[in-house]
This record gives C-alpha cells, structure tokens and sequence, in this order.
C-alpha cells in the first residue's frame, strides 16, 4: 500500500522528484496531438524544432508550482513545452533531470521533474483523469524515487473550479466519456493509480527478474480551490486508501491459484477478516448444511468436485441493528473446467478467475471494515469447484433447487447460475434493502461490451441508475442490458420448470433472466464481470474490478 500526506506547498520538503501539471488551451484539445516524450533533460532544454508540425498542441502558461519552478529554472519548463517536447497531451509525461541546470531562485530544486500532460481544464472527465493518473504513477515509477511529491493534481482541481463544464459534461449516464470528475475525486483516482501501479503478485515466486518498485510515499500539495476543504480532501483520501486496500484483497484473491484458493480457502479468509475487524461477522455454511437446506442447484455443480463447497456470509453493521442491509451476492467458482461440458485447453487456467465476483465482494467487505460508513451491508459468497468425474453432472439432468423450481441442466459449464441461484433464495432470509450479485458468468458479456465495461441488467430502474451512476463516478463502469420478457422463454424447458442456458444469441441476457426467477421478492440488480474482472493473455491480471462501483453505491446508500 502507497502511503500518503498532505502539505500546504511543494517545497516544505525536499522531494526525490515532483510531478507537476502541464496544461494545454481548450481550443488545442482538437488539434493534433503533440509528441509525447518519454525520454530525459539534462541542462539546457534541445532548441527549438526548425521544422515542428504547425498542428501539434499548444501549450498554455505553467500555473502554480509549474509556473513557480519554470521561473526559478530561467523557462526550462516552458521551452520544453513550446518546442513539443513536453506535450500536454492527457496522459503524456516528460521527465526532466535538472542536474547541472542553473537556477535562480534561492530554493532547492527537485533532482528530477515530471511534466504531466492534463490537457484543457474543461475537458477533463473522470475517464480522462484515470488515463492522466496513469500516466503520472508509471511515470513517477519509472524514476525510482522512493518518495515523490504530486502537485499535479493539485493543479487540476485549482483549474477544475475556474472552466465551467461545457453542456455534455454533466452526470451522464448515457455517454460516460463526458462525466465530469468532481474536485475531491481527483486526488482518489490519483491514489488509486500509485497504488495500482505499484502493485505486484509475488507470493509463489522464490526469485523475481522483476526489482520490486522503489515508491513507497507519495506527498499530495493541497489546493487553493475554495471549494473543495481540507476536511473533503482527508476524507476522500481516507476512502480511496480503503478501497485501494479492498482492491488488493480482491486482486490478491483472484490471483491466487486454483489449488490454493478453493472454497475452504474463502471461508479462512473471510473468517480472517472478521476477527481483524470487529464490525464483521461471519456465518459459514459447509456441504451438510447446504445439503440440508435442499439447494439442488447448487450441489450438482460442487459435486464433481473432491473439494467442499461453501456458502459464506460476512455482516457488516454500520448503522442501527433494525435497518434493512443491502446485500451483495458473488459467484465464487474457484475453478471451472466446464465440467461435463469440458472447455477447451486453451487459456483455461485462466478460469481461477472465474471467482472474482466473490473476490470483489471481499474487497468491499475490506473497504467497509477500513471505513465504518452508517450502513449495513451482508456479503454472501457462493463458493464450489466445478470439475469432471464420475459424480459429477451430466447434461440433461434435472435437479430441485431450494425455491422448489426445477431446472434441466443443458450444460454443465452454465454452472454459474446454478450456485447463484440457490444462494439468491437463501440470502431472503435478511430481508435486503437491495440485493446486487456479481459474477464471472456469460462470455457473451465479452462480446458485448469487451473487456471495458460491465453488463448490467435489472428490472428495478431506480436501483440500476443508482448503480450507472456509481460507475460513472469511479470510473469503474457498466452498460445496461434489457432485462425484458420476451427473452424468458429461451429458458423454459420441455422437461423442468426452467432450463440453465437459452438458445444462440443474447446468452448475457438469459442469463440475468435465469437468475430473475430466483429474485421476484426483493429489489435485485446483476452485474456480469466476465470481461473486467480480469486481464487475459500473457499478462493476466485480476484488475480488482467491480469493487470502486459497488463501493460507491453502497457509500451513496449510507
């Protein structure tokens, strides 16, 4: 985890290196883009170019700090800025060495600079923002410095109060590129990208060619903006440090390998989390119990499977013992084979991700434990292997699940909805405000949406714009999906009550429409991660994914 302070100015201390804002006029946000460097300066700034683009983007006056350092280094700063060499492209960076540059003011300069490109102040959106505080954490690691100062985003929320937004920048929930990012935020997304860039999973590795990151500090400059307080600034702080934290548990969980993170693994973990947090609670349901409470559904996945299943339920109570809790519900398939259905070789063993929709529920947990927000909020996981053997399901069975319906299992690797299903009955029992379940479950989200956003799909419209809206806000967001009637008789079977998979085409939205029979009694909204949870390839990663959203919609709620 990055530590982090807050102080009136950029030079109260000496800093191993400063990032600070280069800004571009909002005329220039349509011009060509400017070259991004990502190369060095020693001494003085290279002459200007004889032949640059008469297109690439212009950048406006330093402000603040920059402006501060750029008369003290004799406009080092701003030739760099002019000649293209520093752009103030969002996202862009430019590290300047100012070892042997003459300075003349009577301040210590810092040894390296980092010009961060944040473009016009009034087209700067949440999205945008992200790809800028991206660009500065890589930036800042790949100076190695131990500690730096960041008076970057100081910059941006000074700016941010003084360019009104234009029309298309309002709460959006239609084209969420255009959301505007509200001061206090700024200095969360920043946090979260230095936490994020500086995270690794090193646990099963005994020697790493890769040298740990050297940033372990990060001092914030405050703003001068009026409108956002030191209260707010500390406070949001304080919440984007217990969700980086919640989004460590659900990354460390969903990287973790399917022989170490099985179903028992979660209850241990979950019952670690209680006793290390004395608002958490923890009720854990073994395969007897589980049995015993006649959920079909859920057993003819687990018992292929030499592993154990679980159900796991942490309570959070923040606010008055009687007020309804909103409950989140996560799909934890710690791996799936497919089962019967068996998927192909290739790329399986990324289906140990196919648990971070359990993983993202602990994350919050984490979050909500670290804050201790007036709300009440119960995670349940559902948590199973699904494996082939000669116990395990076979396609055309049909099972009873704990709500009495029937259901004809047309193929086992839908096996998702099996678990969920019975669980979304049990979880009746605390009669929720809301209920939200979050799941790995349809490729068909991938083709979709891809790999950038989240389905949604919900009957209840207050909550599904509750939960967009949340996603806007941290950037963490979804799209909605129809929910409508005329898909639910791809599900009906000629032999059960229901069937586990619809046919060809919209196989996210049967989906939702499955788990739709099992949630008729209380207000329910599903989200399906399978493209964001994780990044595939070669450099597969659990991203942590959708914990910021939930989050923010549970904050929202308190």
């Amino acid at each position: 985890m990055i530590k982090h302070s807050i102080v009136e100015t950029a030079f109260e201390k000496k800093s191993e290196c400063l990032l600070v804002a280069l800004f571009a006029e909002p005329s220039a946000a349509s011009s060509k883009e400017g070259k991004s460097s990502s190369g060095t300066q020693s001494g003085k700034a290279s002459p200007r170019r004889a032949a640059e683009d008469s297109n690439s983007s212009k950048a406006a006056p330093l402000s603040g700090v920059a402006a501060e350092l750029d008369s003290q280094l004799n406009g080092l700063l701003s030739d760099l800025a002019s000649s293209g060499e520093a752009s103030p492209e969002p996202g862009s960076t430019c590290l300047v060495r100012t070892a042997g540059v003459q300075s003349s003011g009577d301040g210590e300069i810092p040894a390296r600079i980092i010009l961060v490109g944040v473009g016009a102040p009034s087209d700067i959106s949440v999205q945008t923002f992200i790809k800028i505080a991206q660009g500065a954490a890589s930036a800042a690691l790949a100076c190695k410095a131990t500690d730096i100062t960041d008076a970057w985003t100081a910059a941006v929320v000074d700016q941010l109060s003084d360019h009104s937004p234009s029309d298309n920048q309002t709460l959006s929930l239609n084209h969420g590129d255009s959301t505007r990012i509200e001061p206090a935020d700024c200095f969360a997304q920043a946090l979260l990208a230095y936490d994020a860039a500086v995270y690794r999973f090193n646990e099963f590795k005994t020697t790493s060619a890769e040298k740990l990151p050297k940033l372990k500090k990060v001092v914030f400059v405050s703003p001068d903006n009026d409108e956002l307080s030191g209260q707010a600034l500390r406070k949001s702080l304080k919440t984007a440090a217990a969700l980086a934290a919640g989004m460590t548990v659900t990354k460390n969980l969903g990287n973790a390998p399917g022989n170490v993170c099985t179903p028992r693994y979660l209850a241990d973990q979950a019952e670690a989390l209680a006793r290390d947090y004395k608002h958490i609670e923890c009720e854990i349901l073994d395969e007897k119990a589980i049995r015993k409470l006649n959920m079909g559904a859920f057993l003819s996945v687990s018992k292929g499977s030499d592993e154990p299943p679980r159900i796991i339920a942490m309570r959070y109570m923040g606010a008055k013992s009687g007020d309804e809790a909103h409950v989140l519900v996560g799909k934890g398939i710690t791996f799936d084979t497919g089962g019967i259905s068996i998927k192909p070789g290739l790329g399986m063993d990324e289906m140990k991700y196919d648990m971070c929709g359990a993983a993202s529920v602990m994350g919050v947990m984490k979050a909500l434990a670290e804050l201790q927000p007036a709300i009440n909020v119960v995670g349940v996981i559902a948590a199973a292997e699904n494996m082939p053997s000669a116990r395990a399901s076979k396609p055309g069975d049909i099972v009873t699940t704990m709500s009495g319906q029937t259901v004809e299992i047309l193929n086992t690797d839908a096996e998702g909805r099996l678990v969920l299903c019975d669980t979304l009955t049990w979880i009746k029992k605390f009669k929720p405000a809301s209920v939200v379940d979050i799941a790995t479950l349809t490729g068909a989200c991938i083709v979709a949406l891809g790999h950038e956003t989240s389905a949604l799909l919900s009957k209840d419209d207050e909550l599904a714009q509750a939960l967009l809206a949340a996603g806007q806000r941290s950037g963490d967001r979804s799209w909605r999906l129809p929910l409508w009637d005329v898909y639910q008789p791809q599900i009906d079977s000629p032999f059960a009550d229901i069937q586990n998979i619809g046919s060809k085409g919209a196989g996210t939205i049967t989906a939702a429409c499955f788990l739709s029979r099992f949630t008729k009694d209380y207000r329910w909204a599903h989200l399906d991660v399978a493209g964001t949870a994780w990044v595939t390839g070669a450099k597969k990663a659990a991203t942590g994914r959708p914990v910021p959203q939930l989050l923010n919609y549970l904050l929202a709620q308190a």
